[in-house]
């Protein structure tokens, strides 16, 4: 069983930046895919970024990737997305999950965190 709580949401102007964090319970977070995904209102949840367990491979959506960097503490048991040069159409709620495989689909969710940003 591993827990997920996301922290680092808020609000920002377009252009800024944020720091999502995600801190997993249990002792094998190293072995563990992690990822981020968002659901914005009225559209499906949609994959975001992803790292593998030592953190040597990491994944991007398309629409994310050169301003979004994904990382991981495995000491700390922590997952981090550093979201920069932000665009309203990022608005969401971004979810941390974490899996045995890579993509990231059948494993564990946090509760969410909301990303608002203004034009």
């Amino acid at each position: 069983q591993v827990q997920l709580v996301e922290s680092g949401g808020g609000l920002v102007q377009a252009g800024g930046s944020l720091r999502l964090s995600c801190a997993a319970s249990g002792r094998t977070f190293s072995s563990y895919f992690m990822g981020w995904f968002r659901q914005a209102p009225g559209k499906e949840r949609e994959f975001v970024a992803g790292i593998s367990g030592s953190g040597g491979s990491t994944y991007y959506a398309d629409s994310v990737k050169g301003r979004f960097t994904i990382s991981r503490d495995n000491a700390k048991n922590t997952v981090y997305l550093q979201m920069n040069s932000l665009k309203p159409e990022d608005t969401a709620v971004y979810y941390c999950a974490a899996d045995l495989r890579p993509q990231l689909l059948n494993g564990y969710w946090g509760q969410g965190t909301q990303v608002t940003v203004s034009s």
